[in-house]
């Protein structure tokens, strides 16, 4: 073959694959930059997750009688709160279920989802009789024994969903499930501060 022959011109890459390249370098570039504006989002405005806790309680009612038959009266503040300056919070699903010995004796629950503003809070009372509630033997045993030492047991589970949304990071939505147990002193019916609090999930 002489020197001086000439080797074919290298395939040219197609049209499309070049628009798809461009493309793809775009989303990136888009994707980077969002990711920065979400994190100088955060930085600044550093939302906190909403949350409900027991702030105060009273136990109005608390007897039972020879054959084993509790009747109880309770009352019990919920608050829903929402620490974030710059965002309201939505609530919803709200439902806490009350037990004496893992007997449900109440529910307490709102209607439909609520508001809360920003970096502020609402509370719920909720006051409940129950109806009268037959022990066994054993439990009749747990009632002596609390009344003995002057300090009755309740536990409180449930839970609550949350939202906020921020117009740089957008709607983010929290199961925030609470799990505690509540004490009274039923001579005088005053409640037992303790921390009870959601948590968020």
């Amino acid at each position: 073959m002489p020197k001086n022959a000439l080797s074919p011109p290298p395939p040219r890459t197609h049209f499309l694959w070049w628009c798809a390249a461009i493309l793809c370098a775009l989303l990136t570039t888009a994707v980077i930059i969002a990711g920065i504006i979400v994190f100088v989002g955060y930085l600044v405005i550093h939302p906190r997750v909403p949350v409900i806790s027991v702030v105060d309680a009273h136990l109005l009612h608390f007897s039972y009688d020879g054959a084993g038959i509790l009747v109880t009266q309770i009352n019990i503040v919920v608050r829903s709160k929402n620490d974030n300056m710059k965002a309201h919070a939505s609530f919803s699903n709200f439902n806490l279920e009350l037990f004496f010995d893992r007997i449900r004796i109440a529910v307490l629950s709102t209607a439909a989802p609520y508001e809360v503003r920003k970096n502020s809070s609402v509370d719920f009372n909720y006051d409940y009789t129950s109806d009268p509630i037959p022990l066994n033997p054993k439990q009749m045993d747990v009632v002596d024994a609390y009344l003995k030492e002057d300090e009755v047991r309740f536990d409180l589970k449930g839970g609550v969903r949350a939202r906020w949304k921020i117009w740089v990071l957008g709607s983010v939505r929290f199961l925030c499930p609470l799990n505690c147990q509540l004490h009274f002193h039923p001579s005088n019916g005053s409640y037992i501060s303790r921390r009870c609090t959601s948590k968020a999930n």
